[in-house]
């Protein structure tokens, strides 16, 4: 039968047990799915996870674990860019779907399986995602998208099952969550419109922290290392322990509009405080500590790598270029930064790093100089605005603006 296995990139939820069902049934073939944890899944989920893959039918149920990989090759990447795509969004489902794409096309060759599948529609940005790695690792291996083929509803699919012999609560589950490691999406009938905001009910994580609390965060060459004193051995950890500290307080909520793949706009609800606290404790690190020039390029080539990770080019060679240009300016990026945080936002209250540029023994801003003169300054700036006193004497006689 290895000539008709197919392994399913496999999340538990409606989409992903119809095809399983689906496969099986109508088509024949012997189904293995398989589920990449960035982050998101407990013990009990993947245990109920795989109890209904083999219900509907699967020959074999495996879960992967890939945070750490996912964080050692794509967000360390994004915390030295601070990436915010359009200033907004951590790109928390973007980059963790191509590690799951990467994951099942590595897993279909170590089985011998002759196709791949997934559970996207035709209508959002994961069907290229999944497509294009399959299409650049899979050596041939058959791409098989049964709801965006057959253009299901949600309804649908839900009746298929139900005529199928698998009674499930689908109904129930009036959003759609995707839970990372670098934060969980919120989807509803809200967020296919302009104008609506997502209820309170709709976030997996409800306030319960009131009380004003301050943390201290610890960078090491641009990666989260400790927090309140504790260190730890790898960022994973430090990212988990900040989320620990920050989500009761229900931070880094917002809605993200933004350019989808195939050119239509897309709106989507998410929550992620650790990653927004990182990014921005990152960034105002690396005011204090790297140069004008250095921040203005970063800024350039993170938004660079930012969109075409959300496109799903992570396999092209000029992404591992960046990689090497992002990590190269983290050397001096070490230090404290201290956050206060509270109900429904945080707040940066400053830095201590060896490496800090605003180093008084220079001057102060606005107080003291000490390392220039007054007549410095006055050589300095005549210098300065020589071209473009030239120009306005070519080019304007008369003196007027």
């Amino acid at each position: 039968m290895s000539q008709f296995k197919v392994v399913l990139a496999y999340s538990g939820g409606l989409d992903t047990s119809f095809c399983i069902k689906y496969l099986t049934k109508e088509k024949g073939l012997e189904v293995h799915a398989l589920t990449v944890d960035t982050g998101g899944f407990t013990p009990e989920q993947l245990q109920a996870m795989e109890q209904r893959a083999y219900q509907l039918g699967a020959a074999s149920c495996k879960a992967v674990d890939a945070t750490k990989d996912f964080y050692n090759r794509c967000i360390r990447y994004l915390v030295f860019g601070n990436v915010l795509r359009n200033n907004t969004y951590p790109l928390s489902v973007s980059a963790e779907r191509m590690f799951q794409a990467l994951e099942t096309a590595n897993y279909a060759k170590l089985i011998g399986a002759t196709a791949v599948a997934h559970g996207s529609t035709g209508a959002g940005n994961d069907q290229v995602r999944f497509d294009i790695v399959f299409q650049i690792l899979g050596e041939g291996l058959e791409i098989i998208t049964p709801i965006r083929d057959l253009q299901l509803s949600r309804q649908e699919e839900i009746e298929y099952l139900t005529k199928n012999g698998f009674e499930a609560s689908w109904e129930k589950a009036k959003y759609s969550i995707n839970q990372g490691i670098w934060g969980t999406s919120v989807g509803g009938v809200e967020t296919l419109t302009s104008n609506q905001a997502l209820p309170e009910s709709a976030y997996p994580t409800q306030l319960s922290k009131n009380e004003p609390e301050i943390i201290e965060l610890y960078f090491a060459k641009g990666e989260l290392s400790g927090v309140n004193g504790q260190i730890f051995s790898h960022p994973v950890e430090a990212i988990q322990a900040l989320q620990a500290l920050a989500g009761p307080f229900a931070i880094g909520r917002d809605i993200h509009v933004g350019d989808t793949i195939i050119g239509i706009k897309g709106r989507v609800g998410f929550e992620a405080a650790a990653p927004l606290i990182m990014l921005k404790a990152h960034h105002l690190l690396e005011k204090h500590v790297l140069t004008k020039w250095q921040q203005y390029w970063k800024e350039q080539l993170a938004n660079w790598y930012g969109m075409l990770l959300h496109e799903g080019q992570f396999l092209d060679p000029v992404m591992r270029n960046i990689e090497t240009f992002l990590e190269d300016t983290q050397s001096n990026v070490s230090g404290k930064v201290f956050v206060k945080l509270y109900p429904y936002r945080f707040e940066l209250q400053g830095i201590e790093s060896e490496f800090d540029l605003m180093n008084s023994s220079f001057g102060s801003y606005g107080e003291m100089n000490r390392a220039w003169t007054g007549d410095d300054v006055k050589g300095f700036t005549k210098i300065l605005g020589n071209q473009s006193k030239i120009h306005h004497l070519v080019n304007n006689s008369n003196g007027e603006l």
